[in-house]
């Protein structure tokens, strides 16, 4: 059998940081970035005689993120403790939900190859992190930094309904922008405020029975998840084929050599020796609260791409790509305020605005310049002030500073060339010194005027209005 006898299972354990500016129990910050050991009180360091307090940001939050993903939220919940030994973890439990979490039975709409599939959800419930270790390079141990500790996440754990790593992805991003429009998380993944943990296995196609299944933990990156989830699904097929058994375990995926790694058994709940939080009250929600936070969403994804669609004219792939963030999405929104060309600023955001961020392995929520800038871009190149190829070198500027367009320009003496006579001059002289391209030309050869215009564009380093330049070349070929 091959591997295409095969089919896989996948199901997800999403971990998103809350956009909290305190710890879940505690006041202490929670900046990303700061020195070790600066953001911590005695109740994130498990210090004997301290008591926990629920910061309530962090349940409404989780229930925004349960609305919008189509779940039921539960009137009455608890927390729990959720037993294990681990350095970064002082307490020596962590504080979590086990029985009776906030949100279940929910649901997200994905849409591969044109198909549309609903991935269920089984539940999603508050959490407190971990706390990180640093590893010393030279073998001397690890130190402990604490500062994580306490940091609020909400689990959203996936029925294993995916099939395929084209589902997750489309089901990791679009469960990512829903949790960016409405502001509970910046899911920057770089940081880890937005980490899967992956559960793997595979069965004969047409079985009902699941096959055993390994997990690997806290990934971060898109294109690794789906690197891994194809490496493990081939492993899997191979040991089986090969009369093995497939053991229920953790991973660890490497980039580099694009391998999984054993690090231990795979845990059951029965492990951790879940029991009710004693020093916490039960979380009751009222109908008017819930009510309160469904008034207060803002417009999700769906609706603004299908506002997109309509009042836009854009594509559905264009639509898409836009409202796969809400930074992306809002820079247009602002754009579009002031330019009256929505698809020049759609052009401009999915292609070399997108282009950049992946060269330079940004997040979108990195970009400095706002929707305005990109509209006055926009709007120089319409009145002629700079041409398309030197606006994408004031956009490579954008990135890196924070000045205006126009600045940029007159800084780099960037403005376009759009006197006659200046341009005359530049085409005779191009003229001249490529007469085997004058004959290609009037030898009916229509791309040898490209190369004589390129050559143009690069005499005045792109500065030539190129609509000119393309007709007065036209002019001077056909007399």
């Amino acid at each position: 059998m091959s591997v295409e006898d095969y089919e896989t299972v996948i199901g997800l354990e999403v971990h998103a940081e809350l956009s909290t500016k305190t710890k879940i129990f505690c006041k202490c910050p929670t900046k990303f970035g700061a020195s070790p050991n600066t953001q911590v009180c005695p109740i994130c360091m498990a210090m004997p005689g301290t008591l926990p307090v629920l910061n309530e940001k962090v349940v409404e939050y989780a229930v925004k993120a349960g609305i919008t993903t189509n779940c039921e939220i539960e009137r009455d919940s608890k927390n729990d403790r959720k037993n294990y030994f681990y350095p970064d973890l002082p307490k020596a439990y962590q504080i979590s939900q086990y029985d009776k979490p906030l949100c279940k039975h929910g649901y997200i709409e994905i849409t591969v190859d044109d198909e549309k599939k609903k991935i269920g959800i089984t539940r999603i419930h508050i959490e407190e992190d971990a706390g990180k270790l640093n590893h010393d390079d030279f073998g001397q141990g690890s130190l402990v930094d604490l500062n994580r500790a306490g940091v609020p996440l909400i689990e959203i754990v996936s029925e294993p309904d995916m099939r395929s790593s084209a589902e997750v992805d489309a089901y990791l991003k679009k469960l990512k922008a829903i949790l960016e429009y409405i502001e509970v998380s910046d899911c920057k993944m770089q940081e880890g405020s937005f980490r899967a943990d992956v559960n793997v296995s595979v069965r004969k196609k047409g079985d009902t029975e699941f096959g055993t299944r390994t997990e690997m933990k806290n990934m971060n990156s898109f294109r690794s998840i789906v690197r891994a989830i194809e490496y493990e699904r081939a492993r899997q097929v191979e040991v089986l084929e090969n009369g093995g058994k497939i053991e229920q375990e953790t991973l660890r995926w490497d980039d580099v050599s694009g391998r999984t790694f054993s690090m231990r058994d795979k845990e059951d709940a029965q492990d951790y020796r879940y029991f009710p939080d004693p020093d916490l009250v039960a979380i009751k929600l009222s109908e008017e609260y819930i009510q309160n936070i469904k008034n207060g969403l803002p417009e999700l994804p769906e609706s603004r791409k299908q506002r997109y669609l309509d009042d836009y004219k854009l594509t559905q792939k264009e639509a898409d790509g836009l409202t796969s963030s809400k930074y992306l999405s809002n820079l247009f929104e602002e754009a579009t305020k002031i330019s009256n060309n929505p698809k020049a600023v759609c052009n401009w955001i999915m292609s070399d605005i997108s282009r950049i961020l992946n060269e330079r392995e940004m997040e979108p929520s990195d970009i400095k310049f706002s929707g305005k800038d990109l509209a006055e871009l926009i709007d120089l190149i319409e009145k002629g002030t700079i041409s398309s190829s030197i606006a994408k070198k004031v956009l490579e500027k954008m990135f890196d500073d924070t000045k205006k367009p126009k600045e940029i320009i007159e800084e780099n003496g960037w403005i376009q060339i759009s006197d006659e006579g200046a341009i005359k001059e530049v085409v005779l002289k191009i003229l001249e010194a490529n007469p085997q391209s004058v004959s290609d030309y009037k030898a009916g050869k229509d791309r040898a005027l490209g190369f004589l215009v390129g050559q143009a564009m690069k005499e005045t380093k792109g500065k030539a209005n190129p609509q000119m330049l393309n007709q007065m070349f036209k002019d001077e070929l056909n007399k």
